[in-house]
């Protein structure tokens, strides 16, 4: 919008952010207006669903909002210039084969003709002539062949390089910007295909979820850099502790998620139960002052795959698990197979 409607909006957008305590920068004010004009569904439910429950929207959250909505935008549009980019170079490719061709077919006719003449005899002149002919159009189709071959080297190059770049947007649309973890997007499309192998081969599948416990209060207390540093600390503790064909997301704000592909319930809850005392264990400075924060505590619910199960019912159980550890007062780990904890 523009002029006097699109002002409007523009005040009502920012009114709106600041009755929930968001501040006012690009990011979040792309974020709100989509949400202020219900561009995006999961985005207006998201946000929805804070509101409804009381909860705020500190800067944590709204990095989270925008990197789960908006940051593949910038992916697809450079997904879009890339891909430009190689059909303009395809194009200059296939135009040079097809001169090639040509040049060829004309190269050919010109050996046929000469070889027609040669059939009936010639004098030394006309020989000398043909044999000039020839020298020239060979010399003529060797330079076409090397600038051919030079243009194609140039376009492989470019095309590699595309690729590496390409490449690059990919991992990077899918990887959380804080911590170096697979974010959302890649969690959900992990978890699917992880999902369909365990169906297919009737192998073992377990879902970790793991929350820090009482993180608003380390933000208050110490503020958003040092809550990053304790987000960083948990991600690289998961890191270390779970297999190597495990995948560690962050999952969202405070909470991670760990993909666990052929590993059993009772595996599944000992990895949970080493990087639980490994955080407990710690203890973590502020990096500027160098004062100790206090312990650093996260809660922890396993899910194991069920026959049949869905993707989201497996997530709602290990939420439900998590949701189990903290009612049962934090710092502890809570799988399905719990006797206390009862989920459909």
């Amino acid at each position: 919008m523009v002029g006097p409607a699109g002002m409007a909006l523009a005040h009502e957008t920012i009114e709106l952010m600041s009755g929930h305590g968001v501040p006012a920068c690009g990011e979040n004010y792309e974020v709100w207006l989509a949400y202020r004009l219900s561009l995006n569904a999961d985005l207006k439910q998201a946000i929805d669903s804070r509101i409804r429950a009381g909860l705020g929207f500190n800067d944590e959250v709204n990095r989270e909002l925008y990197q789960r909505f908006f940051d593949n935008s910038r992916a697809a549009a450079a997904i879009m210039s890339a891909t430009e980019r190689i059909a303009r170079d395809l194009h200059a490719m296939v135009g040079a084969m097809q001169g090639t061709a040509e040049k060829t077919s004309a190269f050919g006719k010109t050996l046929e003709v000469a070889a027609i003449k040669l059939e009936h005899g010639l004098d030394s002149e006309r020989l000398r002539e043909i044999i000039s002919s020839l020298a020239a159009s060979t010399i003529d189709m060797a330079a076409h062949n090397r600038s051919l071959t030079e243009n194609l080297q140039r376009s492989t190059r470019e095309i590699e390089g595309l690729r590496a770049s390409l490449a690059s947007v990919r991992a990077e649309s899918m990887t959380d910007g804080l911590t170096g973890l697979a974010n959302r997007r890649m969690f959900d499309e992990t978890l699917r295909a992880r999902v369909g192998e365990a169906r297919a081969h009737s192998a073992d599948l377990c879902l970790m979820l793991c929350d820090i416990d009482f993180f608003k209060r380390f933000n208050d207390t110490w503020g958003h850099l040092t809550g990053d540093q304790i987000l960083r600390f948990v991600a690289a503790t998961l890191c270390q502790h779970v297999l190597p064909d495990h995948v560690v997301a962050r999952y969202g704000g405070e909470e991670f998620g760990v993909i666990m592909p052929r590993t059993g319930a009772s595996a599944a809850r000992s990895i949970a139960e080493a990087l639980r005392m490994a955080i407990q264990n710690k203890r973590l400075r502020r990096r500027s002052t160098n004062e100790e924060l206090g312990q650093v505590t996260v809660s922890i619910g396993v899910a194991r795959l069920r026959a049949g199960e869905t993707m989201e019912a497996l997530i709602e159980r290990a939420d439900a698990c998590l949701y189990e550890s903290k009612r049962a007062g934090r710092n502890q780990t809570t799988t399905d197979s719990a006797p206390a904890l009862s989920v459909a």
